[in-house]
């Protein structure tokens, strides 16, 4: 228990190190990108500061199999340098058992980022869309989806207009009993339409059947209000970037996105990507402990031996094949071509029986 304790001590703090360093090189990276961004607008340091923290979680989040294959790495090297996994074998202590310390922890880090890092990520990165869009448009650009419908907000330096509709097509092309409000940033509401259908192209909204009321104070909004079999109303929203909105299913925190999946099949959009998102974060842990199995199999042997880069090349690009294979099974399953749960939990259930047939390949030829 002492030798398995140590060994996740060192597993967890070599982890954290790398972790440190390389969210310092993203800072770095990604603050030069933003200012390259923004440049066309005079923002200032702290805000580019606020935006480079802000976004910086997702990135984390993104290459958090390499920091484990890293830290694995690094673990093992350092052991067989300093001669202390030719100690534990000679104690008679086996490969697979000196696995199990930093396989736990690396279950314990897939849970963390599941059920932590998951809903900082996505709080972070909804703060960032909505200040860039701030920034960018003079006002926020917002989407939301809940039981009452479908909601969207577009501003600009004139005031902002929430959109209500109950249903949408599957692209989010044509929105179905829509209703309009609009605010002008001093005198609150000044306009309300309601229309059977609203169309969103080439920077403008058409509406079709629609009726609208005028809000100002002391007017009869019934007595004044206008009827149009078509109206056009500028948007600084695309179809583009409310997709994206709806399309981000690392926007949804975890704990929200069974809810959220329900609500998006209630407006009519498919949730079959955020159905496979969900299943993936909940085999990430399975995928940590793969990444720690695999890197361990090429590292696990005295550096007398030789070979130790190209070991270490050999295990990193095996943990980046693996990773692309996640990918590309995930893909498929939001495009349909294959079933949910076998794109979430095929991959990591196939790299952990790959490394296991890698050491036990090693260890006992």
């Amino acid at each position: 228990m002492i030798l398995h304790v140590y060994f996740a001590r060192r597993f967890a703090i070599t982890f954290l190190l790398i972790t440190t360093v390389l969210f310092a090189l993203v800072m770095l990276v990604d603050g030069v990108e933003q200012a390259r961004k923004f440049s066309g607008l005079d923002l200032g340091w702290q805000r580019i500061l606020g935006l480079t923290f802000l976004n910086a979680p997702q990135t984390i989040n993104l290459i958090l199999p390499l920091i484990v294959i890293l830290a694995t790495i690094t673990l093992f090297i350092s052991l067989a340098r300093s001669s202390e996994m030719v100690v534990t074998r000679a104690a008679g202590r086996s490969a697979l058992r000196a696995l199990i310390a930093p396989v736990f922890v690396a279950l314990m880090i897939g849970i963390m980022a599941v059920g932590m890092l998951n809903p900082i990520v996505a709080a972070t990165g909804n703060r960032y869309l909505q200040l860039s869009e701030s920034y960018r448009a003079g006002g926020p650009s917002a989407l939301s989806i809940s039981d009452e419908g479908l909601w969207l907000r577009q501003g600009n330096v004139d005031g902002q207009t929430v959109i209500r509709a109950w249903r949408s097509n599957a692209d989010a092309s044509v929105l179905y009993d829509v209703t309009f409000i609009s605010y002008d940033i001093e005198n609150g509401p000044v306009r309300r339409i309601e229309a059977a259908s609203a169309a969103l192209k080439d920077g403008e909204w058409t509406l079709n059947e629609a009726k609208s009321w005028p809000l100002t104070p002391g007017v009869n909004a019934e007595a004044n209000a206008q009827f149009f079999d078509e109206l056009q109303i500028p948007s600084s929203l695309t179809l583009e970037r409310i997709r994206e909105s709806i399309g981000k299913p690392a926007a949804v925190s975890i704990y929200d996105l069974p809810t959220f999946i329900r609500q998006l099949e209630q407006a009519g959009f498919s949730a079959r990507r955020h159905q496979v998102w969900l299943q993936t974060e909940f085999a990430r842990p399975l995928f940590l402990m793969a990444m720690v199995l695999v890197a361990s199999a090429f590292t696990m042997r005295h550096t007398r031996f030789g070979g130790t880069g190209v070991a270490v090349l050999t295990a990193v690009l095996l943990g980046f094949g693996l990773y692309f294979i996640r990918s590309f099974a995930q893909i498929l399953g939001e495009n349909g071509q294959i079933p949910v749960l076998l794109a979430a939990w095929a991959p990591p259930v196939a790299s952990v029986l790959l490394a296991l047939g890698l050491l036990l390949h090693v260890e006992d030829g």
